[in-house]
């Protein structure tokens, strides 16, 4: 009865060490889908304007914004005639501005938000040189005056990007080394509590292939069972972080494929993890034990 309640004991530890060192793991790829997912928001949200030449006819602005759609990395292109511009800036002033001064100042405008997924992104000055190039040749398209955008706003977000991107890999690549130590540690211990099995399944000529494979199938079931209950643990706190802070909708749809992705990451480290780590200590264990 000690013994079940031993082995018990040792297959409950396996899999609560598995599932921490997963849910560690997971949270952080969590935090890196996020913080790429918030920035590249933050970025797209950013407006070219493109000022027009006053006396430009709307069909030639339209023209022109068609050019402008027909670039790669162009997510939309709104128009802006000096008429809206008027009625928007005296809806912000609460004033009729143009009634006062007796002509309408404003110029025609183009609006554009750039799909930051397909910038560059292998050096945050590459996509900023992207982004200069950009705003250069729409600056020398027929009817522009030019193109204002809040550059040192793109620059610091560009910055910001990379930077967190790099740390979370390191971070995660670090996390990662100490998830496989710990798994390999945690497993090396159960077998150890087993030394006993594996010495009698040798003393009465059990091949070392038939000694490890029980030992091998429980390690994926031990893989499996901590990727799941991390992956599960992980959803209520996703769930309780989307409740504490609102505003954030981490529980959207078009999160949904992302999630399941990374669920399927996780349960696939574990049953990888524990498989080798398994491999490993059964194959030293059967070096350690000498035949009699």
């Amino acid at each position: 009865m000690k013994s079940k309640v031993n082995l018990w004991e040792t297959h409950t530890s396996t899999i609560l060490s598995i599932t921490l060192a997963l849910f560690l793991f997971g949270l952080c790829l969590m935090v890196e889908y996020h913080s790429y997912r918030m920035t590249h928001d933050l970025q797209e949200r950013i407006t070219f304007k493109v000022d027009l030449v006053p006396d430009i006819s709307d069909s030639d602005a339209m023209t022109l914004k068609q050019q402008i759609e027909s670039i790669a990395y162009v997510k939309n292109v709104d128009y802006i005639s000096r008429q809206m511009a008027a009625e928007i800036f005296t809806e912000d002033l609460d004033d009729d501005f143009v009634g006062f001064i007796g002509y309408n100042p404003l110029y025609p405008s183009l609006m554009v938000n750039l799909r930051s997924d397909l910038l560059p992104e292998t050096r945050s000055d590459s996509r900023a040189k992207t982004i200069e190039q950009f705003s250069a040749t729409v600056n020398d398209m027929p009817g522009v005056t030019g193109v204002v955008y809040q550059k040192n706003v793109v620059n610091e977000l560009n910055d910001i990007f990379y930077k967190t991107t790099w740390f979370l890999i390191v971070f995660m690549a670090l996390l990662l080394l100490v998830s496989i130590l710990m798994i390999r540690s945690t497993i090396s211990i159960a077998l150890y509590a087993q030394r006993e099995t594996i010495r009698t399944m040798q003393l009465v000529g059990a091949k070392p292939g038939f000694i490890a494979r029980p030992f091998l199938m429980r390690s994926l079931w031990y893989g499996l069972l901590g990727g799941m209950i991390a992956c599960v643990v992980l959803a209520a706190t996703t769930a309780v972080f989307n409740q504490s802070l609102h505003g954030l909708d981490l529980l959207t749809a078009e999160h949904l494929y992302w999630y399941i992705g990374i669920a399927v990451i996780i349960i696939l480290i574990g049953i990888i993890l524990s498989y080798l780590s398994t491999l490993f200590a059964v194959h030293r264990y059967l070096r350690q034990e000498p035949l009699h």
